[in-house]
Protein backbone atom coordinates (compact mmCIF):
# COMPACT_ATOMS: atom_id res chain seq x y z
CA UNK A 1 0.00 0.00 0.00
CA UNK A 2 2.43 2.92 -0.97
CA UNK A 3 1.04 6.38 -1.77
CA UNK A 4 -1.02 8.97 0.49
CA UNK A 5 -4.30 8.09 0.99
CA UNK A 6 -6.33 11.14 -1.14
CA UNK A 7 -9.92 9.63 -0.69
CA UNK A 8 -11.95 6.46 0.90
CA UNK A 9 -15.43 5.92 -1.12
CA UNK A 10 -18.12 3.36 -0.62
CA UNK A 11 -18.11 1.34 -3.60
CA UNK A 12 -22.15 1.59 -4.02
CA UNK A 13 -22.92 4.89 -2.46
CA UNK A 14 -27.13 5.27 -1.74
CA UNK A 15 -29.33 6.52 -4.62
CA UNK A 16 -28.89 10.19 -5.00
CA UNK A 17 -26.11 10.55 -2.65
CA UNK A 18 -22.10 11.00 -3.11
CA UNK A 19 -21.29 9.57 0.02
CA UNK A 20 -18.02 10.63 2.03
CA UNK A 21 -16.12 9.87 5.20
CA UNK A 22 -17.66 11.87 8.17
CA UNK A 23 -15.29 14.45 9.52
CA UNK A 24 -16.51 15.68 13.12
CA UNK A 25 -15.01 17.82 15.59
CA UNK A 26 -13.63 14.70 17.27
CA UNK A 27 -12.68 13.33 13.99
CA UNK A 28 -13.64 10.44 11.38
CA UNK A 29 -15.79 8.06 12.91
CA UNK A 30 -14.92 4.10 13.35
CA UNK A 31 -16.68 1.32 14.30
CA UNK A 32 -14.82 -1.75 16.17
CA UNK A 33 -15.24 -5.14 14.69
CA UNK A 34 -14.23 -6.91 18.43
CA UNK A 35 -18.19 -5.35 18.96
CA UNK A 36 -19.46 -7.08 16.83
CA UNK A 37 -23.41 -6.14 15.41
CA UNK A 38 -23.14 -3.05 18.58
CA UNK A 39 -20.13 -1.20 16.86
CA UNK A 40 -22.47 1.20 15.95
CA UNK A 41 -23.15 2.59 19.49
CA UNK A 42 -22.11 5.55 20.17
CA UNK A 43 -19.93 4.45 23.28
CA UNK A 44 -18.14 2.12 20.78
CA UNK A 45 -16.91 4.44 18.78
CA UNK A 46 -13.17 4.82 17.63
CA UNK A 47 -12.29 8.38 16.48
CA UNK A 48 -8.74 9.32 14.41
CA UNK A 49 -7.64 12.90 13.23
CA UNK A 50 -6.65 11.64 9.89
CA UNK A 51 -8.29 10.44 6.27
CA UNK A 52 -4.26 7.98 6.86
CA UNK A 53 -5.31 6.52 10.45
CA UNK A 54 -8.78 6.04 9.25
CA UNK A 55 -7.72 3.84 6.11
CA UNK A 56 -5.16 2.20 8.16
CA UNK A 57 -8.02 0.99 10.78
CA UNK A 58 -10.48 -0.28 7.63
CA UNK A 59 -7.48 -1.95 6.48
CA UNK A 60 -7.99 -4.25 9.81
CA UNK A 61 -11.64 -4.59 9.31
CA UNK A 62 -12.87 -1.48 11.04
CA UNK A 63 -16.27 0.30 9.55
CA UNK A 64 -16.50 3.72 8.23
CA UNK A 65 -19.04 6.05 9.13
CA UNK A 66 -20.24 7.73 6.43
CA UNK A 67 -22.39 10.38 4.88
CA UNK A 68 -23.91 11.70 1.68
CA UNK A 69 -25.94 15.09 1.34
CA UNK A 70 -29.21 14.26 2.19
CA UNK A 71 -28.85 11.29 3.81
CA UNK A 72 -27.69 10.39 7.10
CA UNK A 73 -24.27 8.90 8.21
CA UNK A 74 -24.12 5.05 8.29
CA UNK A 75 -21.59 2.99 9.01
CA UNK A 76 -19.94 1.33 6.17
CA UNK A 77 -18.24 -2.56 5.84
CA UNK A 78 -14.83 -2.17 4.91
CA UNK A 79 -15.32 -4.88 1.94
CA UNK A 80 -18.20 -1.75 0.77
CA UNK A 81 -14.83 0.75 0.47
CA UNK A 82 -12.35 1.21 -1.61
CA UNK A 83 -9.56 3.57 -0.59
CA UNK A 84 -7.48 5.93 -2.89
CA UNK A 85 -4.12 6.52 -2.86
CA UNK A 86 -1.68 8.81 -4.99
Amino acid sequence: MAGKVIRIERLAPREGANEEPELSAKGYCLGDPKFGTVKHHAKNAVYVKTLEEAAELVSQGFSLRMIGKGKRASLVAPRSLNIIRA
